[in-house]
Order: structure tokens, then C-alpha cells, then sequence
């Protein structure tokens, strides 16, 4: 893989304190091209760094967005040496990310520059889930495919679509079954950016099952499974960092649901004496986004023409010991499921647009 190498000296742009909170570092992220911010203190001493995917690891381990960003930075970061440009370009390259950095810091640990690293590399294939009747949307979805309805004057496909051609994403199949001749003259009219191809199910193959229809080109390496009915701003380029980072063979985004106790709650113990009340606690748990990023060693136990739901799809692959990560967003995110995430995903779109 080659990379483009840059110094970054500006340090009002990369760099933060750490008393700064992780939702205001979200944001200088990104308006970043890059995916990170090193923290200093006033006398610009390296007290360590902050990605992306420092920040979706926090979450998963309680981290509030309000919280500062000391909570979730990596306090010991590979650093290069000052003067040492052959060594930290050696030592940036070992760093096995498409996006690598490595603050520069002289004997007092001062940073001189941030080298940053570019790469080619990213998601190259996606398959689209876009199968399904849409049952929960009852009359909206019996002469239209769900994929087809409209939020923000759009269909929610061609958002999808969107956000795939916008990671840079070339080869997109989409798996059709109900309705699928309305999905297929939507794609041909569609002006996309990206080669699009059908894979028709001949029956209701569950929300992993179209896998199993792949080409062997499309097996062959990592791809991208999303379900043709989530809206949502992930940074993909993002989520294929944070997969290769870790090594996983499944990397599945995940949202945070809450659902509101409407009465208060008996916490008691094993005696069935009274411990204390909650009165209307909230209980909040991260859900499937309907995103994953699979390898081929997981694309290849899909069975030909076989139903297969994704729970079941990840179960089999760790039961044979394969590694799924879990990437939280923290971008927008909605899953047109219900009458009521409809209306609420076209408003959002329309006050984007």
C-alpha cells in the first residue's frame, strides 16, 4: 500500500487540552481530515492522543460525550524523536493503519510537528440488504419496497446508495426480493457513482442469507453489509480503520437505544427484602445498527440458498473462535423500521438538505 506523508505543525487545529470534552474533540475530528487530536498542556507537552476509535472504545466502557477528553485518551502513544525523520517515517510505517500519526517530541517532550500518514487503502465492496416486506409499516410498504419510500424527497436507497459512493465504495450489489422489479427500475434510472449489481432471492433468506449468493470475487475479501433501511452519517472510513486496527474478522457498528421506565422499579435481594426504588429509571444498552464489516472468513459460512439471520451469522463465527468487534456511532443514526422513525428520519433529512 502506498500512503501520502504530511507534517502538521498547526496545532490550533490538532491539538487539544484535556480538560476539553470528547463531544467538542468529536467536532474538531471532523472538521479534521484526519481522525485524531493529540492533547498538550500550556506548555505544549505531549499528554497523550485521542482517535476516533479511542473515543467509540470509551463509549463502549461508559465514556459520556460530556465527559472530558482525559477519559478515553491513550496516555502512552508512540512517539517519534526530533531531527530522526528516516527513523519516525520507519516507525510511522509499522503503525499498520491507513491513517497513522506519530506526535514528534524533543528531550522535554515538547511536540514539534504531528507526520501523518494518508492511505489508499479503504472499503472497496458493500452489499445492500434491501430484501425485506417492510411488514411494520404496514400499508405504506404493500406496493412499495421499503428501500423506495420516500424521507427528505428521497428514497431511503438512494441515501444509502449515497453514503456508500460518498466512502468511496466501487462495487455494490444489493440483495432484492419484494418487489424487487420497482428496486431494480430504481437502480437503472438511479445516476450513481459506483457499479451497482442485483442479487435476487428467490425466497426470504433472513438478514444474512443473500451473503451466501455472492460471486466469488465478492467473497474474496472484506465487505461491507448494510441494511437498506438505516439512515445514518458513519464514517466509514472510520469503521474499515478500526476493523484492520484490531484484526477482527466482523466488525458491527452499534447505536445506544434508551427506553424510559414509566414507574418506579424494585431493586430487592435474595432475602426478597426491599433494597431501594428507582423511580423511573432510564435503561440504555447498545443495539445492531444494521452495519458490519465481515471477512471472508465469515462470508464463508453462509450457506448457498439457505435462510441465515445475522445473530446467527456472528454466534457460528465465535463459536469457532472469530473475533467480532464492536464499533459504536456516535454520528447520526435512525433505522426506518416503524411509522414513526419514517417521520422522524424525513425531518431530519429535509432540515439537512
Amino acid at each position: 500500500m502506498t500512503y501520502r506523508l504530511s507534517s502538521l505543525t498547526d496545532f490550533k487545529v490538532y491539538a487539544c487540552p484535556p480538560d476539553i470534552s470528547v463531544r467538542d474533540v468529536l467536532r474538531r475530528i471532523d472538521l479534521s481530515p484526519y481522525l485524531f487530536q493529540i492533547v498538550l498542556d500550556e506548555g505544549r507537552r505531549l499528554l497523550g492522543t485521542v482517535t476516533d476509535g479511542d473515543i467509540r472504545r470509551g463509549m463502549l466502557h461508559g465514556v459520556n460525550l460530556d465527559d472530558p477528553v482525559s477519559a478515553c485518551m491513550h496516555e502512552k502513544p508512540i512517539t517519534g524523536v526530533k531531527g530522526d525523520l528516516h527513523g519516525n517515517r520507519a516507525k510511522l510505517a509499522t503503525l499498520g493503519s491507513t491513517r497513522s500519526f506519530l506526535p514528534v517530541v524533543d528531550v522535554n517532550g515538547v511536540v514539534s510537528e504531528i507526520l501523518a500518514a494518508t492511505g489508499s487503502a479503504g472499503i472497496a465492496r458493500a452489499l445492500v440488504m434491501a430484501g425485506g416486506p417492510g411488514c411494520r409499516l404496514g400499508e405504506r410498504t404493500r406496493t412499495t419496497p421499503k428501500p423506495l419510500l420516500q424521507v427528505g424527497g428521497r428514497p431511503i436507497l438512494d441515501h444509502v446508495l449515497d453514503t456508500l459512493e460518498d466512502a468511496g465504495i466501487e462495487h455494490i450489489a444489493i440483495a432484492v426480493h419484494y418487489l424487487a422489479e420497482q428496486i431494480e427500475s430504481f437502480v437503472e434510472e438511479r445516476d450513481g457513482r459506483a457499479s451497482i449489481s442485483l442479487i435476487q432471492e428467490t425466497r426470504r433468506l433472513g438478514t444474512a442469507g443473500a451473503l451466501g449468493l455472492l460471486d466469488v470475487e465478492m467473497q474474496s475479501e472484506s465487505l461491507l453489509v448494510v441494511n437498506g433501511d438505516v439512515i445514518t452519517g458513519i464514517d466509514l472510513a472510520a469503521l474499515h480503520d478500526f476493523h484492520n486496527r484490531h484484526g477482527f474478522e466482523a466488525t458491527v457498528a452499534v447505536a445506544r437505544h434508551e427506553v424510559d421506565i414509566p414507574f418506579g422499579v424494585i431493586r430487592y435481594g435474595d432475602d426478597g427484602l426491599l433494597d431501594r426504588i428507582d423511580e423511573k429509571p432510564q435503561i440504555s444498552n447498545f443495539i445492531a445498527a444494521g452495519v458490519y464489516y465481515l471477512s471472508p472468513e465469515y462470508l464463508a459460512l453462509v450457506p448457498k440458498d439457505k435462510e441465515m439471520d445475522m445473530p446467527e451469522l456472528l454466534n457460528t463465527g465465535k463459536g469457532i473462535g472469530l473475533r467480532a468487534g464492536l464499533f459504536p456511532i456516535h454520528e447520526y443514526w435512525t433505522d426506518v423500521g416503524q411509522p414513526d422513525d419514517l417521520l422522524k428520519a424525513d425531518l431530519v433529512a429535509k432540515a439537512v438538505e
